[in-house]
């Protein structure tokens, strides 16, 4: 009877144990080859590559402005962006982009 008692005093460890062995067990039997998942997600892993290749050669090639040129407050960063956005419009302003949608007649 002792020995009963000591496996019921274990009986959360060796059921668990069980469990463990036999879900490690079916995931290794029943669960696809390495090539097979290589196989499978190769598109997504090159192009993944190819575009952080992409964005580490513009960051290397990029002049960015350093931190000692940009100010504290943060300032240069928004006439940075000033100018982005200067570019984008095409330097036009608000008022002449407002005219020409209202005078499409």
């Amino acid at each position: 009877m002792e020995f009963r008692e000591k496996l019921l005093k274990f009986k959360l460890q060796i059921v668990f144990t069980f469990v463990f062995s036999f879900v490690t067990v079916a995931l290794v039997t029943y669960s696809p080859g390495f090539l097979t998942v290589v196989s499978y997600f190769w598109p997504l892993v090159l192009s993944t590559a190819l575009f952080l290749a992409a964005v580490f050669f513009f960051a290397r090639t990029s002049d960015l402005p350093t931190s000692s040129t940009l100010s504290g407050d943060g300032s240069g960063l928004i006439v940075a962006a000033e100018g982005i956005l200067d570019y984008v419009v095409g330097g036009q302003h608000e008022e002449s982009l407002f005219d020409s949608f209202t005078k499409l007649d």
